[in-house]
């Protein structure tokens, strides 16, 4: 089932998230559909925010991005409760977007390389490394559960031009080719 996206100005996008607890009903049935909704809206990558859910959740497949970035071949996780281990002090400056953000693109620098523990659909637990896109991919949507969005990261400058931008998503002033709840 398609979810609706919810935009920058909905309060669970700022939100610090709940851990996802090991009896949480319908949970295959949530990443089934985060991920089907991502598909759907072109994305590499979700959190539960964005779907109006306060959870330690997200769902990443960047296998579209692997000729680019060699790195995200077959780079398709659902992470429940992640938790970053290691950030790199490397950082890499590329420009991202975002579900929840449409129309803004902006450069972030990010760590060039992760590890990162979480359990997957089946709450298996799994501990691994990501580098360069790939980790770019994870730290983006991780943040979400921080309750942070990329632009958190730009500078003053960068926002106030894109403040019309933004208030035009808070207000819901904006097509996008998929599900959306604004304000």
């Amino acid at each position: 089932m398609i979810l609706p996206i919810y935009l920058y100005g909905q309060p669970v996008l700022r939100k610090h998230t709940e851990l996802v607890q090991k009896d949480y009903p319908g949970l295959k049935e949530l990443i089934a559909n985060m991920f089907e909704t991502m598909y759907k809206a072109e994305g590499v990558g979700l959190a539960a925010p964005q779907v109006g859910l306060s959870l330690r959740l997200l769902v990443l497949d960047a296998d579209v991005m692997s000729d680019d970035y060699p790195e995200c071949k077959g780079f398709k996780r659902a992470m429940v409760n992640p938790e970053m281990l290691e950030m790199s002090e490397e950082q890499l400056a590329e420009e991202e977007g975002c579900l929840s953000l449409p129309g803004i693109h902006e450069k972030v620098l990010r760590a060039k390389k992760i590890r990162i523990k979480y359990m997957d659909e089946n709450l298996e637990i799994h501990e691994e490394e990501a580098e360069g896109f790939a980790a770019r991919v994870v730290q983006h949507e991780y943040e979400h559960l921080e309750g942070h969005v990329f632009i958190d990261h730009i500078s003053a400058i960068r926002r106030q031009l894109d403040k019309s931008k933004l208030n035009n998503i808070i207000k819901g002033r904006m097509r996008c080719s998929y599900r959306t709840k604004a304000i």
